[in-house]
Formats: structure tokens, C-alpha cells, sequence
């Protein structure tokens, strides 16, 4: 099975539709400076990644993964210290739950991306949606709309299309599985990451400076259960054994530093936009991504899956113009 791209730790973190808006002290940004970096940057690291792991054949996602989140704990701290955001503490009990979803969307995410083709992994992220509309409405009494349910019908209906009719996708169910308990376990982390800041009184800066270096001790006692480390025989296929060559050193780095922009600017650009832009904004990644999957790493477009993959895009931006209706109605009330 070859080895695919590890996506972002963090991309897809998105505070919901039509929720509260965060509290006071968040930082305020120009729309504009941070739209850019967020595209730019999400996008980027896929293809730094896949240089990582399959160029180099660093293939210990885990491990790249902590690498990611010690980046950006050392730039939460500094941040901190010349004054960016104020540092606001909260009870570990409190955020260590934040911290455990948090993981647990970062090691599926490498996980589905390693099983799964790049088109595949960044088409089934369109499913987050329905995932976040069915847990507002078991857990935050928050009915969808018959016209939300008709969009959702479309968007599954070309998720559907986009998938069974493709041979790379139906080769691999064990990719599929992990990608539906991924797009559940994001789906969680995202309405938290609305709902958990307002519980806790933190801004999105507050949070994560929190949350990252949780992150970091979790993943360093996860990684030797996940991946060959070589504590005791460091092999060449191991953590430790592995040829560290100027190259893979130098894209190790860029991939973990684009790590820290991608959380900063995805973070940033929540509280300076809305869950709405951000999923606009979403759509071009997906079709810059899929088309990345296709042009450079050889990923399929047959014409049912292109078909999909535009009745699926149709069916989100239908969902976002509804949303935007709603939103619209709300606030002249």
C-alpha cells in the first residue's frame, strides 16, 4: 500500500454556523490577512507532507504529527510572552477532554490520509457537515431544516457517487472505515471547538495555548503504541534507525512549521470571519487538493467521480447559502 500525505493537524477546526460569537478578548484580524496565509498554507503542507513521507519515506505520521504539535506549543509560548494574547488558565480537568478529542481527530486524520487516496480523504471531509447538523440536533436540541435535509440528501448523494464507483476507494475498506470514524471524531472536535471555548471563557489563541501542550504528552505516550519506535533494536524501519539526510531534515522542519501558520491561521481566521466563510473557503481547498491528488500524485478522475465530487460541492454550497439565509434572518430579528 503506498503512503500517502498527512494532511493538516488542525485545518479543519471551525467554530458552527450561526453560534455565539467568542469571547471579548479574542484578537481581532483583518478578514483579508488571514484568508490568504489559511488557504495558502493548507494547501502547501500536503505537498510538503507528501514530500516527507513518501519522498523521504519518513512514514511515522504519529510522529510527524507530534513533531507538528511541539512546533506549535513553542509558538503558542512565544506569542504569549511579547504579548499577542493574554494568557488566560483554566483547571487541566477542564481542557484535558478538549485535548483528548483533539488528538484522537489528529491521529485518524494521518491515519485515513495514509489508508486513502488524496481525493478520497479530502472528498469524505464533506461529510463533516451532516455529522456536525446530526450532533447539534442529539446533543444541542438544534432540528435541521427540511430544505439543511435536502442539501445534506445531495451532498451524500455525490459523496456516494464520488466513492463506490471508484476502484482506488472500493479496494480499501479498511480506508473507508477509518475515514467514516474520522469525518465522526472531526465532526465532534469542531462543534467543540465553538462550544468549549464559550464554557470555558477562552478565546481561540487562550485555547489553544492550552490544549497544545496537553497534545504534545499525549501523543508522546501514543506514538510507541502506534509506531515501531526502537527503544531497544532501532532498526531501519523504526523511528529512531531511520537515515536522517539533510533533505528530509530540511522538509521535516518546513512540514512542522507550517504546522504552527495552519493552526494560527485557521484559529485566526475564525474569529475574524464566520464558520461560513470559512467553509466557502473550504470548497477551494478541496477542489485545489483534488486536483494536486490528480495532477501530481496520480490519483483517478474518472467522469462519475468528477460528477460526484460536483454534486457533492454542489450540495455543501447550497447547504452554506442556506445557512447564510438563515443567519441573515436571525440577525433583523
Amino acid at each position: 500500500m503506498g503512503k500517502k500525505v498527512l494532511l493538516p493537524v488542525v485545518a479543519d477546526v471551525m467554530e458552527r454556523v450561526g453560534a455565539n460569537p467568542l469571547p471579548p478578548a479574542a484578537p481581532k484580524y483583518p478578514a483579508a490577512s488571514v484568508i490568504q496565509p489559511e488557504l495558502n498554507s493548507v494547501v502547501a503542507i500536503v505537498f510538503a507532507n507528501k514530500l516527507v513521507l513518501y519522498t523521504h519515506d519518513f512514514h511515522f505520521a504519529a510522529t510527524l504529527t507530534w513533531l507538528h504539535t511541539i512546533f506549535t506549543t513553542i509558538g503558542m509560548i512565544a506569542m504569549a510572552a511579547v504579548g499577542v494574547f493574554e494568557i488566560k488558565r483554566v483547571p487541566v480537568s477542564k481542557s484535558l477532554p478538549v485535548a483528548t478529542v483533539y488528538v484522537g481527530f489528529i491521529v485518524l486524520n494521518n491515519l485515513s490520509i495514509q489508508l486513502n487516496t488524496v481525493g478520497f480523504y479530502q472528498i469524505s471531509k464533506i461529510a463533516i457537515t451532516p455529522v456536525v447538523v446530526a450532533i447539534e440536533w442529539a446533543f444541542y436540541s438544534k432540528p435541521a431544516s427540511p430544505r439543511i435535509l435536502a442539501s445534506i440528501a445531495v451532498l451524500l448523494t455525490g459523496i456516494t457517487l464520488a466513492t463506490v464507483t471508484d476502484s482506488q476507494v472500493s479496494s480499501r475498506p479498511l480506508g473507508m472505515l477509518v475515514a467514516a470514524i474520522n469525518v465522526c471524531v472531526t465532526g465532534l472536535y469542531q462543534v467543540w471547538a465553538g462550544s468549549k471555548q464559550r464554557e470555558l471563557g477562552l478565546n481561540g489563541l487562550q485555547l489553544l495555548h492550552q490544549v497544545a501542550p496537553l497534545s504534545v504528552a499525549l501523543l508522546a505516550v501514543m506514538i510507541p503504541l502506534l509506531e515501531p519506535v526502537g527503544f531497544i533494536n532501532p532498526g531501519p524501519d523504526t523511528v529512531l534507525g531511520y537515515t536522517l539526510t539533510p533533505g528530509a531534515a530540511f522538509w521535516i522542519i518546513v512540514s512542522s512549521m507550517l504546522g504552527l501558520v495552519v493552526t494560527l491561521s485557521t484559529f485566526l481566521f475564525i474569529g475574524a470571519t464566520s464558520s461560513l466563510t470559512y467553509n466557502v473557503v473550504g470548497h477551494m481547498k478541496t477542489v485545489l487538493i483534488v486536483a494536486g491528488g490528480v495532477l501530481l500524485f496520480g490519483d483517478s478522475m474518472s467522469a462519475k467521480k468528477l460528477a460526484g465530487l460536483g454534486c457533492a460541492m454542489a450540495g455543501i454550497v447550497w447547504y452554506s447559502q442556506i445557512k447564510l439565509g438563515e443567519a441573515s434572518k436571525a440577525g433583523k430579528q
